[in-house]
């Protein structure tokens, strides 16, 4: 994601939460706001509720913001590149764009334009299913409003063609002039918390801290000066999805995974722990015996966040301090020390007395991070890029340019997903998260009132495909697909389309990742968690 990234920083949220109030248009796509992200949901709909503002919803389900929003489109699975090229078309066939903005800020304009010529809303009305008309009055909502904000989340992600949507939205942002003022941007929602800390903290195969790429020689002189070595690698490493493959090859041997429950979470489950097991060593180190540490041939016993001294970065580039409430268990760790001590029995010392030595090394090697310090975060977060000790964070970027000089344009055309229903597998399905539960489980599901809610997997089906199937609700049903199956309890519920069902993936007794294909986006290396095809009958 080079060129996007060159042009969107790291793929944080441009703009803050509290922007969304004042944004006059808000589009959210793939994002179930409401049961994955409260807090943030809270404002879109106070936004709409107290401040009268716009709000667009583009979602396969019937998710609970359409209750809030002026307009619902609901595409079908792994069209959304036909959906936003259908509003650019409108854009531009109606003069809707802002040509100052793209003349001055932009580049390769042209092959936008040419691109989406052939996107006219009764062309994409053939690929996704939405109507014509929605996607005319999407288009001019979003382009006629004074401050327009993309809200996005996994369901752009998720797809083999998870970095050309996520592209397709920064056309239409860039398209709109909606990059670089208050209450615009391209604002994805981090998964999980620290999701965005631990990027910034160069927890990517492709780069240092801060986005640095590894490629660089100056990059990788000015790490080699501050570690004290020399010789560090030239070259791009491997994403989780990568290094499974890699097992089966006989090119990884070990490996050590840090708060990562990939027996649950991994696409195509059945494979992915058959490589886990063929490793020689297997590290795992978290906070509880997790079913990927029950694999494991030791284990690390780390700490929970009230056990630690540290910071987080959230979603909106907000650094802040994280402070111990509690004493460590007996024979836990903090995360850090853990590293270190190994890195130490390694041969390489690292002399850390506590978490902020640490931070003050990440602040001389991290421009972006520069400027925050232990005693100004006291009081409050501070948003990075905060290059100096006096400067107050940065509330939204690319306010005068973007990172890379010039916003890039990518023309972009619509792939189908890598699997689609037939007749062995006539239905969608699709993965992602309930209110009361988190990721694969590991915390949520011993908190017995989360457990009391939402005690089981279920499988979300429309009432139309439960009557073809004849499946009552709360029947047990099960789930294939080529890679395997599962069996749950069906829900026939208002928010599933037909022709899709929905699972959520944090149930290892019925584990949807087991369904799911492993197929993966060639540039990020993200599986195709969101669009697969599978069969349903009464279990």
């Amino acid at each position: 994601m080079a060129g996007l990234a060159a042009s969107f920083g790291s793929g944080a949220m441009t703009n803050s939460i509290a922007e969304l109030e004042d944004s006059d248009c808000i589009l959210v796509t793939g994002s179930n706001t409401t049961e994955n992200h409260p807090v943030i949901a809270a404002r879109i709909k106070r936004a709409v509720l107290y401040n009268n503002k716009t709000l667009i919803v583009i979602e396969p389900r019937r998710i609970d913001l359409v209750k809030h929003a002026t307009l619902w489109l609901r595409q079908k699975p792994g069209t959304d590149i036909a959906v936003f090229n259908g509003m650019m078309h409108v854009i531009l066939k109606e003069n809707l764009h802002d040509a100052a903005y793209v003349a001055e800020r932009t580049e390769n304009f042209e092959a936008l334009k040419e691109t989406v010529a052939k996107y006219t809303p009764e062309y994409v009305e053939q690929i996704s299913g939405v109507p014509a008309a929605d996607i005319i009055k999407a288009a001019r909502l979003f382009a006629q409003a004074g401050a327009a904000s993309l809200v996005y989340c996994m369901g752009i992600t998720q797809h083999t063609v998870g970095t050309d949507n996520v592209k397709t939205l920064a056309n239409l942002a860039m398209l709109t002039g909606n990059v670089g003022l208050w209450g615009g941007g391209v604002n994805p929602l981090r998964g999980q918390n620290n999701v965005q800390g631990a990027c910034d903290m160069g927890g990517l195969p492709n780069v240092f801290s801060g986005y640095q790429v590894v490629t660089d020689a100056n990059n990788r002189k000015k790490m080699e000066e501050a570690w004290g070595v020399t010789g560090l690698p030239d070259y791009v490493g491997m994403t989780m999805t990568e290094m499974l493959p890699a097992i089966k090859k006989g090119d990884i041997k070990a490996l050590y995974i840090v708060g990562e429950n990939p027996v649950v979470s991994d696409a195509d489950l059945n494979h992915a722990i058959k490589e886990l097991k063929a490793l020689d060593f297997l590290v795992v180190q978290d906070i509880f015996l997790t079913e990927t540490a029950q694999l494991a041939d030791v284990v690390l016993p780390a700490v929970t966040f009230a056990e630690k001294e540290g910071t987080f970065s959230n979603t909106e580039r907000r650094v802040a301090r994280v402070r111990q409430a509690i004493p460590p268990l007996a024979g836990a760790r903090q995360d850090w020390q853990i590293v270190a001590e190994i890195s130490k029995r390694l041969g390489y010392a690292m002399d850390y007395q506590k978490p902020e030595d640490i931070f003050e090394e990440i602040r001389k090697v991290t421009p972006s991070y520069a400027g925050i310090t232990y005693k100004r975060l006291e009081s409050a977060g501070i948003q990075w890029p905060c290059p100096t000790e006096d400067h107050p964070g940065t509330v939204f970027l690319h306010k005068d340019k973007f990172a890379r000089g010039l916003g890039a344009f990518f023309a972009i055309e619509h792939k189908d997903p890598a699997e689609m229903p037939d007749v062995d597998y006539p239905l969608y399905l699709t993965t992602g998260r309930l209110l009361y539960h988190y990721h694969t489980g590991t915390m949520s599901r011993k908190a017995v009132g989360l457990v009391e809610k939402a005690p089981e997997c279920m499988v979300e089906i429309s009432d139309l495909d439960a009557a073809q199937y004849g499946i009552a609700d709360g029947q047990q049903v099960r789930v294939k697909s080529r890679r395997g199956e599962i069996t749950a309890k069906a829900q026939i519920s208002p928010k599933a389309v037909p022709g899709t069902v929905f699972v959520p993936f944090h149930f290892a007794e019925a584990a949807a990742n087991l369904l799911t294909i492993a197929a993966l986006d060639p540039v990020s290396k993200i599986p195709e968690y969101k669009v697969c095809a599978v069969q349903i009958e009464k279990a």
